[in-house]
C-alpha cells in the first residue's frame, strides 16, 4: 500500500469507527454559515450559545437590517463578537449581492469560488474550505490543525501549516463521495477531540 492509499485507508478507518457525525446539517444553509464564523476562536458550546440566540433572525434580511449592537450583543457568548457581528454583516452582503441563490454559484470552479470566499473580511483558508464543503457542496480536504497533528503522529508530514497540508490531501478527494468528504472532516474532528483529552491513545488501529 503506497503512501496516498494508506492517508484513505486512515481516513476511511476514522469514519467507520465513529459513525456519521450528521455534522452542519441542519435545514437552515444560513444558520449552519453563520456558525462557521461563530466558531471561530471559542468553544462548541459557547457557539451554540450565541447561535441560539440568534435563531429567529437567521434568514439574510434580517441580519442585513439587524443592528450592530443588537446583532453584537446575541453573539457575545461566542466571543470577539465585535469582530463576528462585522464578518457576518460581510458574509450576508456578499451572499445578497449574488442573489440569495446558491444554485448560482454551480458554474464556477471550486477555485474562482474559493478565491471570492477569502476576499470576504473574516473567511480565512480554513473556513473558506469549510464553506466549500458544507454550503457549497464541493469536494475538499480541509487541513485544520487536528488533520495536521493527527498525521504528523501517524508518520506523514510534517505539514507547515493549512495549506502545505491541503495541497498534500486535496487530490484525494477526487475518489471520494461528497458525503464521505464530509465524514473525513467530521471524523478527524471527534477524534482529535478524543486525543486532546486522552494523549496515551491508541491509534495503532488505523495502520491495522
Amino acid at each position: 500500500m503506497d503512501s496516498e492509499q494508506k492517508k484513505v485507508s486512515i481516513l476511511n478507518k476514522l469514519v467507520s469507527h465513529y459513525g456519521y457525525q450528521h455534522w452542519w446539517e441542519s435545514d437552515n444553509r444560513i444558520k449552519d454559515w453563520v456558525s462557521m464564523i461563530l466558531i471561530q476562536q471559542t468553544t462548541q458550546l459557547n457557539m451554540e450559545r450565541a447561535l441560539g440566540n440568534l435563531e429567529p433572525y437567521l434568514t439574510v434580511g434580517q441580519l442585513l437590517n439587524m443592528t450592530e449592537e443588537k446583532l453584537q450583543e446575541l453573539i457575545l457568548p461566542a466571543g470577539f463578537y465585535k469582530q463576528k457581528s462585522a464578518y457576518i454583516k460581510a458574509l450576508m452582503e456578499w451572499f445578497d449581492s449574488h442573489g440569495q441563490d446558491l444554485k448560482k454559484f454551480k458554474q464556477i470552479s471550486t477555485e474562482a469560488l474559493r478565491t471570492e470566499l477569502l476576499s470576504i473580511k473574516g473567511v480565512g483558508p480554513e473556513t473558506a474550505d469549510a464553506m466549500l464543503l458544507y454550503i457549497f457542496d464541493r469536494k475538499v480536504f480541509i487541513g485544520d490543525q487536528y488533520a495536521i497533528r493527527l498525521f504528523t503522529r501517524l508518520g506523514f508530514g510534517p505539514y507547515k501549516n493549512l495549506g502545505h497540508m491541503r495541497r498534500e490531501f486535496n487530490h484525494l478527494t477526487a475518489e471520494a463521495s461528497l458525503k464521505g468528504c464530509k465524514e473525513w472532516h467530521a471524523a478527524i474532528d471527534v477524534h482529535g477531540k478524543m486525543f486532546r483529552t486522552t494523549k496515551d491513545l491508541d491509534e495503532s488501529w488505523l495502520f491495522e
